[in-house]
């Protein structure tokens, strides 16, 4: 099972370039992020026309989440579970397979800036959704599934994840605090799974921002992430990044990242 990640930017301006993945990377399941539509807005029958099934939890102008699945998407939530938020930016699903069936989430995490020393409004909501994601995903452990929690995570995990770290002292994704938050995700049981498959380096950035030149410098930076809990560990394959994507016509500032799952 080939499950992708990606922050398309706009899935109504991106649209050719998502039908032309789909054709040719032919993931299993996808999960999208910052759609900036609302759901009766999202290009459903062109998806379809793929052979995708489609779930969506969409907004206008900001943020919204999708789910498409060449199997049935079942049991779907829309909304991280007990969290009060009027901004879309979760969606869970359950995909079944031939060897059972794994729980496929796409989220969309907030950015938090700006912080504000740390003590901001929009950092604290991010603070806030994180410890809900954290409860979260401690209730997905106990019920002992195969669970990918796949998305725009906005965290910068470690120095080696960024290309000028000093760039991003202070800055939401790279404070203190979220590090801690995202640990603390990690501390639950839960892989990400390219650090697990690689030393994490300039070769697996999944962000290049649209100034200063930052795509033919490689100033990237990476925060798109697959976390498994353990019995989804334990069937990862492999994983890859389709940084081929940002060339194309108008690009997303972020690219596709996939993992393979024996499943």
């Amino acid at each position: 099972m080939k499950i992708v990640s990606w922050n398309v930017n706009s899935v109504k301006a991106r649209l050719p370039n998502l039908l032309a993945y789909l054709q040719e990377a032919k993931p299993d399941v996808v999960c999208l992020q910052e759609l900036k539509c609302v759901n009766e807005a999202f290009p459903r029958m062109e998806v379809e026309a793929l052979g995708y099934n489609v779930e969506t939890h969409g907004q206008k102008t900001y943020n919204g989440v999708a789910l498409l699945s060449k199997s049935p998407l079942e049991d779907v939530t829309r909304g991280l579970p007990n969290f009060e938020d009027e901004q879309s930016r979760y969606i869970e699903a359950v995909v079944s397979t031939d060897k059972g069936a794994v729980r496929v989430a796409s989220l969309y995490l907030p950015n938090g800036n700006p912080t504000e020393g740390g003590s901001g409004p929009k950092y604290s909501y991010k603070l806030a959704w994180m410890a809900a994601l954290e409860a979260h995903a401690r209730s997905l452990m106990a019920h002992e599934e195969a669970v990918v929690l796949a998305g725009d995570y906005n965290v910068i995990p470690t120095a080696a994840d960024v290309h000028d770290p000093a760039a991003w002292e202070g800055d939401a994704l790279y404070r203190p605090e979220t590090h801690a938050a995202f640990r603390r995700l990690l501390h639950l049981g839960l892989t990400e799974a390219v650090a697990n498959l690689t030393v994490t380096d300039e070769n697996t950035y999944t962000f290049w921002d649209y100034q200063a030149g930052a795509w033919p410098k490689n100033n990237g930076i990476r925060i798109d992430h697959h976390l498994l809990t353990p019995l989804a560990a334990d069937c990862l394959t492999g994983f890859g990044i389709d940084k081929h994507t940002r060339d194309w016509e108008r690009p997303s500032d972020h690219v596709p990242v996939w993992i393979t799952l024996d499943a």
